[in-house]
């Protein structure tokens, strides 16, 4: 989808591009000119009323296409290259990320691609540990995801169900001796007042829906209060959120040859993601790595957040939610 708009938004340049050349280069010159030798040719049975009609409506066309062509090169540029605005569409990023923000994504924060083709031009850094990327879905690339980088190309990540604790090795030389280990810290896990709701609908689908309700009220039928916890990831803090007692189905895993379940060596040129909303996220964890050339750019900044639930309309704006993304 994101692909088909810059193709539109492309050629809709392009078009009013060209609209302006001629309008600069060739008609500036000629305008005071009623008739030229091609409007001759195709319309030279037309009275000098039907004339006058016809260059007054080509004119004001031509007006129209160059008086827009330079704000749609900033604004193809700008989403090109600089910033992207993306909608957050589900909860697996909460608490860091809720339905109805409003995000800029920095498309420049590792590398400068073609548009078009989505070809790296060239490299300007490398994705960290702790970054929140928007990235095409390996699976159905058409669609985008964001999740938080947890393994980089040569980590071997470890994912502990009982305690929910991540674990991750590498080594400087190769990617078969792990003997270094990421500084990885879990503290002041509580309760807290965020809710998960479990609606059935007639045909017996399962919705989710997450509402804030104070530690000191009772919570609703089908709900769990779920629990925070505070995870530092190379000196980067930031919550994630868990259901107590909830395991994963790890048979759904993503299973590496020679890799127990669980655990994941990220291949060369791939990054390992996770969402902060570990136990509401499908991640890495269920479909594997993330190519470098499917990374889009780096979450920076809430600029809108809109009070809403998955798939309804908005009933407030969160105005203390709006800033920069950790």
């Amino acid at each position: 989808m994101e692909n088909v708009f810059t193709l539109i938004l492309a050629g809709i340049t392009l078009i009013t591009g060209i609209i302006w050349l001629i309008k600069h280069f060739k008609l500036e010159k000629n305008r005071r000119i009623k008739n030229t030798t091609l409007l001759a040719q195709t319309i030279n049975d037309l009275n000098n009323h039907d004339q006058t009609k016809i260059m007054k409506k080509l004119t004001n066309w031509i007006e129209v296409g160059s008086s827009i062509f330079p704000t749609l090169l900033l604004v193809f540029f700008i989403r090109s290259f600089i910033y992207e605005p993306f909608q957050i569409p589900s909860s697996s990023m909460m608490p860091t990320l809720l339905v109805g923000d409003f995000i800029l994504v920095k498309k420049y924060a590792y590398s400068i691609k073609n548009p078009i083709t989505k070809k790296t031009l060239f490299n300007i850094s490398n994705p960290k540990r702790g970054d929140i990327i928007v990235f095409k879905y390996p699976i159905i690339p058409k669609i985008n995801y964001i999740k938080r980088i947890i393994g980089l190309p040569g980590d071997r990540v470890t994912y502990d169900l009982i305690n929910k604790h991540i674990t991750i090795e590498y080594s400087s030389k190769d990617y078969q001796h792990f003997n270094k280990k990421i500084n990885i810290t879990y503290n002041n896990i509580q309760s807290n007042d965020i809710v998960q709701l479990f609606n059935y609908d007639r045909f017996n689908k399962v919705h989710n829906y997450f509402y804030h309700i104070p530690l000191k009220n009772n919570i609703p039928k089908h709900g769990i209060r779920l629990y925070k916890n505070k995870e530092t990831l190379n000196n980067l803090s930031h919550d994630i959120l868990i259901i107590p007692g909830k395991q994963d189905t790890i048979l759904d895993y993503y299973q590496e040859f020679d890799q127990p379940l669980g655990t994941w060596v990220v291949p060369k040129g791939n990054y390992f993601v996770m969402g902060d909303n570990r136990d509401n996220s499908a991640d890495s964890r269920y479909w594997g790595f993330v190519s470098e050339k499917n990374i889009i750019g780096k979450a920076t900044i809430v600029w809108m957040s809109f009070e809403k639930q998955e798939g309804e309309w908005p009933i407030g704006i969160r105005f203390h939610h709006i800033g920069i993304i950790h």
